[in-house]
C-alpha cells in the first residue's frame, strides 16, 4: 500500500516561501492505478519525487509497503528505491552506449542472480513487442520503442510502485496508445501500483481513478 499523508513542499524565495504543496494526501493500494493531471508547474512532478523518495517533503509523510522512504539512510533509501520503485520519464533516459537488454538490465546490476534477471528482460521486452530489437542501440530505435525500453527497464525489479513523469510527452498518438495499454497491462497483471502524471487529457482517461493538482492540492477530477 501507497499512503500519501498531508505532504507539504515549499520552496525559499527572496519574497518568502512558496508553497507548491499543501497537505495533499493519498491512499492506493496493489494492483490501483491513477492518473493526476494540472497545468506546468503546479507541483505534479514534484509530488511524483516525493512519493519516490528522489525530493524531501517540507512536511508530512510518504509511506510504501509500511516504509517511511525518507526516514531511511542514504544507501538504505537507494536501495529501497531499486527494489520497490520503478520510474518512467518523459525522456526515457538510455544509455546510448547499450543495448536495449542492457539497459533494461540496468537496475539488476547491484543485485544477485543476473541469469535470472536476463530471462526476466527477454521475458518484458517480448511483452512490449521489442524481442527483436534487443542488440539495437537506442539511436536506431522510433521514440515509441524507446520509451517501452524505458517501461521495461522500470519493471524490470517487480516494482510496488511505478512513477511515471509525462510518459507520452515525446510520442505521436499511436505510440501514446500502445504505451497507455502496456501501462494498464502491467498494472493488471503484477498488481503493481502505478501513478502518472500528464497534460493529456486522453491518458488520463484511460485511468480508473484521476485526479487534479490545483491550488497546492489534490481533488477527483471535475470536482
Amino acid at each position: 500500500m501507497l499512503e500519501i499523508s498531508e505532504i507539504r513542499k515549499e520552496y525559499a524565495t527572496p519574497r518568502g516561501p512558496l508553497t507548491v504543496l499543501a497537505g495533499v494526501s493519498l491512499t492506493m493500494k496493489r494492483g490501483e492505478a491513477a492518473a493526476i493531471m494540472g497545468p506546468s508547474g503546479v507541483g505534479k512532478s514534484t509530488l511524483l519525487y516525493i512519493a519516490g523518495g528522489l525530493e524531501t517533503p517540507t512536511s508530512g509523510r510518504v509511506t510504501l509497503d509500511g516504509i517511511d522512504p525518507h526516514q531511511l539512510p542514504e544507501k538504505e533509501l537507494a536501495e529501497f528505491r531499486n527494489r520497490k520503485i520503478g520510474f518512467l520519464f518523459q525522456d526515457h533516459c538510455l544509455l546510448p552506449q547499450c543495448s536495449v537488454l542492457e539497459n533494461v538490465l540496468v537496475p539488476t546490476l547491484v543485485a544477485n542472480h543476473r541469469a535470472d534477471h536476463a530471462e526476466r528482460a527477454r521475458e518484458l521486452l517480448h511483452r512490449v513487442g521489442l524481442d527483436e530489437r534487443l542488440d539495437h542501440r537506442p539511436a536506431e530505435l522510433s521514440g515509441g520503442e524507446k520509451q517501452r525500453v524505458a517501461l521495461a527497464r522500470a519493471l524490470i525489479r517487480q516494482p510496488l510502485l511505478l512513477l511515471c513523469d509525462e510518459p507520452t510527452g515525446n510520442l505521436d498518438e499511436a505510440s501514446a496508445g500502445v504505451v497507455a495499454d502496456l501501462l494498464l497491462e502491467f498494472d493488471r497483471r503484477q498488481e503493481t501500483i502505478v501513478i502518472v502524471v500528464t497534460h493529456s487529457g486522453d491518458l488520463a482517461a484511460r485511468f480508473p481513478a484521476r485526479y487534479e493538482l490545483r491550488h497546492a492540492n489534490l481533488h477527483p477530477a471535475g470536482a
